[in-house]
């Protein structure tokens, strides 16, 4: 899951993804934001005990989610995640809309629409212009299997290369 929901902002936003609750755009971007924050000194003493951090989505997805929405522009969207730990690596699942919507439970969620996540899709494309950040794009129509093994091989290879590497700070 991309949020936390065991948090009291993470049951929040849990409510709104599944359309129990109503909140205004900007509020819900920032109450992700914050459920993001709230990980943050957790994943810093991680990191500092050696230990690998991945998350299943980060301020890349709401910033790209947010954005694609009517009066938001990807500026704006970025504010609240600045400073955050900045990732050595950032996988880029690419699957066409088609085949994400031909996968189970698509449109049980909000935003699940495909119109909407064309949209995402060209902001996702944006914010992999920026050159300060480690992008790679990984054909996620392949088999599980096969998906694995380059993730799994594309990891390693970060892990080595980073290994002595101070933590930076996102969009800093």
């Amino acid at each position: 899951s991309p949020t936390d929901r065991t948090t009291e902002i993470g049951q929040l936003i849990g409510s709104y993804l599944v359309k129990e609750k109503n909140l205004e755009d900007h509020t819900i971007h920032l109450l992700f934001s914050a459920n993001r924050w709230e990980h943050v000194p957790t994943m810093k003493e991680k990191l500092h005990q050696g230990i690998t951090v991945v998350v299943d989505r980060y301020a890349f997805s709401g910033v790209a989610f947010t954005s694609a929405k009517e009066n938001f522009c990807l500026d704006w969207c970025k504010q609240p995640d600045v400073g955050l730990p900045k990732p050595d690596l950032i996988l880029f699942l690419q699957l066409s809309p088609e085949e994400a919507a031909e996968r189970g439970n698509f449109g049980h969620e909000r935003y699940e629409t495909s119109s909407f996540q064309e949209k995402v899709l060209q902001s996702f494309y944006c914010l992999m212009k920026d050159k300060t950040l480690n992008w790679k794009t990984v054909d996620a129509s392949k088999s599980i299997e096969d998906l694995h093994r380059e993730i799994k091989s594309i990891a390693e290879e970060t892990m080595q290369e980073v290994q002595n590497k101070p933590l930076g700070e996102l969009w800093k």
